[in-house]
């Protein structure tokens, strides 16, 4: 049998979405099956490049360059040994196993790549997750959104624009101030206001001092009753005493009733003034995966079983964010945090190398490592849980060097611990050289 024969015979595994759990699990099938030639592995997404998501609210901030800390898939499928395919699926055949990309067009809106199919014996979606804005009046027109690296640099944009122009203002006139507000205390948005308040210190520094720090109004609006709702109070406390002590005006209680170009207008009255809003509550999975044709819930995520097949094709499976996968436990679902994604990852690269050898699927459980909040270098806040630990509370440097080194554990997923002790070691190098924060 010829080489070209044997490889067109070899289980066809595709993956769609190249987000963290994507990227790790096109990663390691390819190092473990496509390398041996047990299987060809290829990985679609949408843009050229990679960048862990938990790290866009520094690319809005500035205090993250994008272009330093991002991946192209080209070379890691090279070095990897698993194929990409730049395009965005919208429908799937799952009698002919294919499933259709959409035309690609450059920037002058010409055709550079037609609509076309790929075929796949098991296939993968783990396509995550956008902001959900509830139908919020305004929402969508007014406020920006941190889903990709192009929405955070132009958030970054704005606010250095609005920084540029009040530099070259007149001398005799008052310090400028801006407004910002931010749409929901979790993660994200607690992060980003504390990242801000850094940014806001390191512009004074380098010369921008027309908007001082305390020119910054940064307000931070959650529905619930708390910042950090979803996690422990012993979490949500000292956060936000630190975002108090920074100066960030906390609004809970009350969600968003109107968004308009002057600001916010909460349920209970309340007027927020601001020139820059984000979106930071909520999420939902992409629409087209309600259109194709598998079940899916009420914000577009595709069911599954424990299995992570999806529950009307045993062939096609989804896992993270894009997920309803459940626990076991009262009708609950595992929750859409980046840990959850890395476990499934695992789970399915067995799970795919066992399908291919005829043995049976193993079934997924959600373990809960803890939670950790950065709130830039001002503090760290989170615990870890474990079997012989349980529950140890964390806060300062210690917390701040457990939350680095979640990054850290991705990029050894990726690049393996020799490349990244070498990129350690370039990040450490580097920032003794560049500014601490993006200027452009």
């Amino acid at each position: 049998m010829s080489q070209a024969t044997t490889f067109e015979s070899l289980p066809r595994i595709l993956v769609v979405g190249g987000g963290a759990g994507g990227l790790e699990l096109a990663t390691r099938l390819g190092r473990h099956l496509g390398k041996r030639n047990k299987a060809r592995i290829t990985l679609v997404d949408t843009n050229m490049t990679h960048i862990w998501k938990p790290l866009l609210h520094e690319v809005a901030a500035g205090s993250l360059n994008s272009s330093g800390d991002e991946l192209n898939y080209v070379a890691q499928a090279k070095w990897n040994h698993f194929h990409f395919q730049l395009g965005a699926m919208d429908s799937i055949d799952r009698e002919r196993r294919v499933i259709c990309l959409r035309s690609i067009q450059d920037e002058n809106g010409e055709e550079l790549i037609p609509r076309r199919e790929i075929g796949y014996d098991y296939l993968v979606i783990s396509v995550g997750s956008n902001t959900n804005d509830f139908n919020t009046e305004g929402a969508a027109d007014h406020c920006l959104f941190l889903d990709t690296r192009e929405q955070a640099e132009r958030f970054h944009r704005l606010l250095l624009n609005q920084y540029m122009k009040a530099q070259a203002s007149s001398e005799g006139l008052i310090s400028e101030k801006i407004n910002v507000a931010i749409i929901g205390a979790g993660a994200t948005g607690v992060e980003l206001a504390a990242e801000l308040h850094h940014a806001a210190r390191l512009l004074q520094a380098y010369g921008l001092n027309r908007i001082r720090p305390e020119d910054l109004h940064i307000n931070l609006v959650e529905a619930s009753a708390r910042v950090l709702p979803a996690l422990p109070e012993r979490i949500s406390e000292p956060v936000t005493q630190t975002l108090k002590e920074l100066g960030v005006h906390l609004h809970t209680g009350s969600p968003v009733k109107t968004v308009t170009n002057e600001g916010l207008l909460l349920a209970n009255g309340e007027h927020i003034a601001a020139s820059l809003k984000v979106w930071a509550a909520g999420i939902k999975a992409p629409a087209f995966l309600a259109h194709l044709g598998l079940e899916t819930n009420r914000i577009n995520q595709l069911a599954v079983y424990t299995t992570l097949q999806t529950t009307l094709d045993s062939r096609i499976f989804a896992f993270g964010d894009c997920a309803a996968c459940p626990t076991g436990e009262d009708g609950r679902f595992v929750p859409p945090r980046a840990q959850a994604a890395h476990q499934q990852a695992t789970l399915l690269a067995k799970n795919l190398k066992r399908l291919i050898e005829g043995k049976p699927l193993q079934e997924y459980v959600y373990r809960d490592y803890g939670s950790l909040i950065s709130l830039s270098t001002f503090s760290a806040v989170g615990n870890l849980m474990g079997n012989l630990t349980g529950s140890v509370m964390l806060e300062g440097k210690l917390a701040r060097m457990f939350y680095v080194s979640l990054y850290r554990m991705h990029q050894m997923a990726l690049y393996g611990v020799p490349r990244t002790l070498m990129l350690m070691l370039s990040d450490r190098i580097g920032s003794s050289t560049a500014p601490r924060l993006k200027l452009h």
